[in-house]
């Protein structure tokens, strides 16, 4: 396959296609000593990391994944690479189950790259750019051994390396030029499906914004698949069509990105927007309180503890992502209007 060239999408034999991700009722649930019992004690407690999931990534779609630390993220990535298997409901790719789809040697490896949040960690140090990036060529046979060098150049290329990056080593490279090594060695399998973890974080402004824009034409050049993980709503907005926002293991509100961050349907949602910083003016204040344990969840909706807008039955009734509109869907006992905008933002910076 030429780079730059749509990936083909799957055979569909006139039905549609399955979403490349679909997670249904999805939990994760990981058993913890209980409190005060010791790290060895058998007598355990259910920590609910992932409580009923449910999200759906349609073919060339890009979505970015959006929540605090501690809001389930990395725990669902983990379920979307089948890493780990759900302790309940359905994760499927393709509409088979993921962990199936990864053990029987499906194509599934080769199909879905991941970029590390560390990119200089997951390079190996003693290995050249070049051989870095030939690796995955070799493994998956991509192109003939004679060609190896001539398709790792062209991928050196596509990312906005210089020529002699392929015999340099990570330790000779910026944290800018490290993250464009581990694009250009997810690449290199030519995947229908990229999944990056925080890949342009802890970077200066300048090399994010040089970085984004390199995803944004990947995806758009090559027809991917795009899942994005970030806690920066100005990347999820710049880079992503679609935005689904996690809060303590479960999402809460998913739509278009631009929709969903100038009128946000869930509390939790206009309190992060309204805390992203904004230039010239004052940092504002943080949500009130701190995220509940998931040893602990609160009664009813759990965002309730926080909420600047919660009323006397959102403390007794558990609200489950239902759809709002032809293309949205929150999880809300009392989703925002137009006009409860602005007095939501305001409670919130006001909390």
């Amino acid at each position: 396959m030429i780079m730059g060239q749509k990936h083909p999408r799957p055979e569909t034999s006139g039905q549609p296609a399955p979403p490349v991700f679909e997670l249904i009722e999805v939990e994760q649930v990981f058993p913890v000593p209980k409190p005060g019992r010791g790290l060895f004690s058998r007598d355990t407690v259910g920590l609910r990391a992932l409580d009923g999931v449910r999200l759906r990534v349609p073919q060339g779609a890009s979505l970015a994944l959006v929540g605090e630390s501690g809001s389930g993220k990395s725990t669902l990535l983990r379920v979307l690479l089948g890493l780990d298997a759900p302790s309940g409901g359905r994760a499927l790719y393709r509409g088979k189950p993921i962990r199936e789809a990864r053990a029987r040697g499906t194509g599934f490896a080769r199909d879905v790259a991941m970029v590390y949040q560390d990119a200089r960690g997951s390079l190996d140090p003693r290995m050249t750019v070049g051989q870095l990036i030939a690796e995955p060529l070799r493994h998956f046979g991509i192109v003939p051994p004679a060609e190896e060098q001539a398709r790792v150049a062209q991928l050196i290329d596509r990312v906005g390396l210089p020529t002699d990056a392929a015999a340099r080593y990570p330790s000779g490279l910026s944290g800018g030029q490290v993250r464009r090594v581990a694009i250009a060695r997810a690449l290199a399998s030519e995947p229908s499906v990229l999944v990056a973890d925080e890949a342009v974080s802890g970077l200066d402004v300048s090399t994010q914004a040089q970085l984004l824009t390199l995803l944004r034409g990947l995806q758009r050049d090559m027809g991917l698949t795009l899942v994005f993980i970030t806690h920066d709503l100005g990347v999820a907005s710049y880079l992503c069509e679609e935005i689904a926002i996690m809060y303590l293991g479960r999402i809460v509100e998913t739509g278009p990105t631009d929709a969903v961050l100038n009128q946000p349907a869930h509390p939790y949602s206009a309190a992060l927007r309204a805390a992203a910083p904004r230039f010239f003016e004052a940092i504002p204040e943080p949500l009130p309180g701190e995220i509940p344990s998931p040893l602990d969840l609160p009664q009813g909706c759990r965002f309730s503890t926080r909420c600047p807008a919660a009323r006397d039955d959102c403390r007794l009734r558990d609200p489950q992502l239902g759809t709002r509109g032809a293309d949205r869907a929150v999880a809300c006992l009392h989703p925002l209007d137009a006009p409860d905008l602005d007095a939501a933002s305001s409670a919130a910076e006001i909390a």
